[in-house]
């Protein structure tokens, strides 16, 4: 039977304050645990990282005391889940085979939520993200084995592939062309909206993620790496933020993070094969169908309108980390030298990224140099290949990749 959150209403506001003691969570294992345990753990900091943010934007227009003071209830409760899930991250584990797990959960998330998606424009939307996101695990995994000396299948496990996607030169675009069309909050599927609401949060979650850890890095082409792959992630938050119906009030939004959160506790709860990370998904997720009540209070007393007018009777299909492989190579097979031109897709170059290419790699890039160095220190570049070779001949070892 479906399950439909709206009619349940999960533990009281009041009973969910939890102590030090509870909120002081044992690490995962990262020798022993399920890269897509990691990949969840992550998804679901971004998501909680976003309804915090959320909260706090909607507080600051918001001019009724009371309804900010019942904001910052929940948020706070929101916050504590948020450390708790953040830090079921394994502490042994290096930056950047943290970088590695960010880059598998944007390849196989964007990849799941491009075959789920109904409506044609965002599914495009998603499947250009994804081959830009495909080749960031690339560039990471050579300056992972750079730096540490280990291979990058220690990380994904073969559940992901490692290869080049979209060629750096294509990914920076004249910001005027990361603009979407939004859908239609009126006539979008409310699937359509859940699926932004989380990529949009992933990708922000790898923005930040990047633009605090970068610098912290002593060796230059770390360094100078993660700067210019955090500058693309900025251009994924614009390209999917855009995707969102701006009509929509702050209620309605704020309903639909609610929503999505219990839509994506319910999903993990399904799949996780980590007994106590199962644990605590089940218990945010009935946190979360109370911060939906209050939620969807709010909105009739301040929207005048029913949430179920704007929200899915029961939850979709469980949300699933599973392998995108031939997803990911008929993509890099069709879609690879593909650009964007205003809210639209072109494979040609046009006048505006041209001239955008020529300002932004008058240096050479640092995507490019890594693998210069990883070529001169291995003789290539690293690939992690399962099903074949790479689908695209001209992307093979060369001189500029």
């Amino acid at each position: 039977m479906a399950f439909n959150p709206l009619e349940h209403r999960g533990i009281p506001l009041d009973d969910q304050l939890r102590n030090w003691d509870q909120l002081d969570v044992a690490p995962t294992d990262p020798e022993e645990s399920d890269p897509y345990t990691r990949c969840r753990i992550i998804t679901m900091n971004g998501i909680e990282v976003e309804a915090i943010m959320f909260s706090h934007h909607l507080a600051r227009v918001c001019p009724d005391v009371e309804v900010k003071r019942r904001l910052a209830r929940v948020r706070y409760i929101e916050a504590q889940q948020q450390k708790v899930v953040n830090w079921l991250l394994p502490g042994q584990a290096s930056v950047l085979e943290t970088t590695l797990s960010y880059e598998q959960v944007a390849v196989d998330l964007t990849g799941w939520v491009a075959r789920q998606e109904p409506d044609p424009y965002l599914r495009q939307s998603y499947q250009f993200g994804l081959l830009e996101d495909f080749d960031h695990l690339y560039r990471y995994a050579n300056l992972y084995e750079m730096i540490e000396h280990r291979k990058a299948e220690k990380v994904v496990d073969h559940l992901t592939e490692v290869m080049p996607g979209r060629p750096g030169r294509l990914q920076h675009r004249d910001p005027l062309d990361n603009v979407r069309e939004p859908y239609d909050r009126a006539a979008a599927a409310p699937l359509s909206k859940l699926h932004a609401l989380t990529i949009m949060s992933a990708e922000q979650q790898t923005m930040n993620f990047y633009m605090n850890v970068g610098p912290m890095y002593m060796e230059p082409i770390a360094r100078q790496l993660y700067q210019e792959i955090g500058l693309v992630e900025e251009e994924h938050v614009t390209h999917y933020e855009s995707l969102v119906d701006p009509g929509e009030t702050w209620w309605e939004r704020l309903v639909n993070h609610e929503y999505n959160e219990c839509y994506l506790y319910y999903s993990f709860m399904q799949t996780e094969s980590d007994r106590r990370v199962k644990d605590i998904w089940e218990l945010h997720l009935n946190m979360e169908l109370e911060h939906l009540r209050i939620a969807c209070d709010l909105m009739r007393r301040y929207d005048g309108r029913d949430p179920e007018s704007v929200l899915a009777p029961s939850l979709p299909e469980p949300v699933a980390f599973e392998p995108n492989k031939r997803l990911v190579r008929d993509l890099l097979a069709t879609q690879i030298d593909w650009t964007t031109l205003g809210t639209g897709y072109v494979q040609e170059a046009h006048r505006r990224f041209e001239e955008y290419q020529h300002k932004i790699n008058a240096a050479r890039p640092a995507r490019e140099r890594v693998i210069d160095e990883h070529r001169d220190e291995f003789g290539g570049g690293y690939r992690l290949a399962t099903v074949g070779p790479h689908p695209v001949a001209r992307l093979r070892d060369k001189p500029r990749v």
